[in-house]
C-alpha cells in the first residue's frame, strides 16, 4: 500500500524504514503538515499517516477522499485533530496508537517538576557564566508535600509511582477510578478538593468539549497560592490567558508546559532565526517561574520505536480487512491511556475523555 507520511522528522523516517523494512508498504515521506492546502500531495495514496499537529478537518478530508485515500494512520493516541464524522461520511477509517510508552510522559513530567523547584534550568545558565551565587534558587523538599494528579490512565499512574517515591501524598481526581492508582498510592477527591489541597497538580486527562480549559481563571482561584502547574497532556486543557494572569499574581508559583494551545505554529519547528508572533507563548517564556519544552515528552528511543510498530501494524491490518487494527470509532468519546475527563459543567456531561 503507498502510504503518504505527512509532518516527517529524520527520526520518523527512520522509526517507519524500520518498522516496514518487509515492503509491504511503500512509504512517501513529507515534510508538510497535513491540512486542505497540502492534502493533494497525497495524489495517489491509498492512506495517509498523520501526527498531532496535522489537521484532519473535514475539508482536509474531502480532499484526501477526492484522490481515493480510504485510510488514515495516526501516529498519536488522540485524535481531537480528526474530524470522525466527516471521515466516516467520506469512507475514510481512522487508526490511532492507543499507547506507546507511558513512562516516556510521565518521567519528563517529574523532570519538569524537579527542575522548576530546583530552579535546574536556571542554575545550569548561571554556572555557564561563571555565577555560583545561590541566591534565588531556593528550592522545598519534594518528601511530604501534596500531588494531585488529575486523570489516571496509564500516564497518570506512572506519574503517581514516581510522586509516591519520592514521599509525597498523592491525591488524584478520575470519575473513573483505578484501582491500580489506589496500589501505586493514589487518594481519589473530589476535582474542587484536589485543586485546594495540592502543592503541585499534575494534568493527565485528554482534550474534548468537556475538557477545555480545564483550567480556567476559576479553577486556579481554587488553587492553593505558590502552586506548580504542570501540563503534559493537551495544550487547549488551560487557558493561557486565565494562567498569565495566575502567574503575575503569585498564585500560580511554577509552571511546567510541554505542551501549549497554539503550539502547531511553533512545535517541532527549528524557528530560531524567526521573530514569534504569539505575544502569549512570548509573554510565558519571559516568566522566570516558567519552564517550557517543544511537545517532547513522548521522545523516547523506546516511544518512537512503538509508535512505528503499531503505526505500520494498523496498516498491514487495514489490509487484511481490519484485523487487528486500532480503530477511532465515531461515538468514541476517546483514547483511555492518560486519563477521563473533568466532573460535568453545568449542561454536560462527564464522559471519558482522551490524551
Amino acid at each position: 500500500m503507498r502510504v503518504a507520511v505527512f509532518s516527517t522528522k529524520p527520526y520518523d523516517r527512520t522509526s517507519l524504514s524500520d518498522a516496514a523494512r518487509d515492503g509491504t508498504h511503500e512509504l512517501v515521506f513529507l515534510e508538510s503538515r497535513l491540512n486542505r492546502d497540502t492534502a493533494a500531495l497525497a495524489e495517489g495514496c491509498e492512506a495517509v499517516c498523520a501526527f498531532v499537529n496535522d489537521d484532519l478537518r473535514a475539508e482536509t478530508l474531502a480532499v484526501l477522499a477526492e484522490r481515493s485515500v480510504r485510510f488514515a494512520a495516526l501516529r498519536s493516541a488522540g485524535f481531537n485533530h480528526v474530524d470522525l464524522r466527516a471521515a466516516a461520511e467520506l469512507g475514510i477509517a481512522v487508526a490511532r496508537v492507543p499507547d506507546y510508552s507511558p513512562y516516556a510522559v510521565a518521567e519528563h513530567c517529574a523532570a519538569l517538576v524537579l527542575a522548576l523547584n530546583r530552579k535546574t534550568h536556571r542554575a545550569y545558565n548561571r554556572v555557564r557564566e561563571h555565577n555560583f551565587a545561590l541566591t534565588g534558587l531556593l528550592g522545598f523538599d519534594l518528601h511530604g508535600r501534596t500531588v494531585g494528579v488529575v486523570g489516571t490512565g496509564k500516564i497518570g499512574i506512572c506519574f503517581v509511582r514516581i510522586m509516591a517515591g519520592f514521599g509525597c501524598r498523592v491525591l488524584a481526581y478520575d470519575p473513573y477510578p483505578s484501582e491500580a492508582a489506589r496500589a501505586a498510592g493514589a487518594e481519589y477527591v473530589p476535582l474542587e478538593d484536589l485543586l485546594a489541597s495540592s502543592d503541585i497538580v499534575s494534568l493527565h486527562c485528554p482534550l474534548t468539549p468537556q475538557t477545555h480549559h480545564l483550567i480556567d481563571h476559576e479553577r486556579i482561584a481554587l488553587m492553593r497560592p505558590g502552586v506548580m502547574l504542570v501540563n503534559t497532556s493537551r495544550g487547549a486543557l488551560v487557558d493561557t490567558a486565565a494562567v498569565i494572569e495566575g502567574l503575575k499574581s503569585g498564585r500560580i508559583g511554577h509552571l511546567g508546559l510541554d505542551v501549549y494551545e497554539e503550539e502547531a505554529d511553533l512545535f517541532f519547528e527549528d524557528l530560531s532565526d524567526q521573530v514569534i508572533g504569539d505575544d502569549a507563548f512570548d509573554r510565558l517564556n519571559a516568566f522566570p517561574n516558567v519552564l517550557i519544552t517543544g511537545h517532547q515528552a513522548f521522545f523516547t528511543a523506546e516511544a518512537i520505536q512503538a509508535i512505528a510498530a503499531t503505526t505500520i501494524a494498523n496498516l498491514n491490518a487495514f489490509e487484511r480487512g481490519g484485523i487487528g487494527l486500532h480503530p477511532v470509532a465515531l461515538d468514541e468519546p476517546g483514547p483511555r491511556d492518560t486519563g477521563r475527563a473533568e466532573p460535568a459543567r453545568p449542561g454536560t456531561a462527564a464522559v471519558p475523555a482522551t490524551h
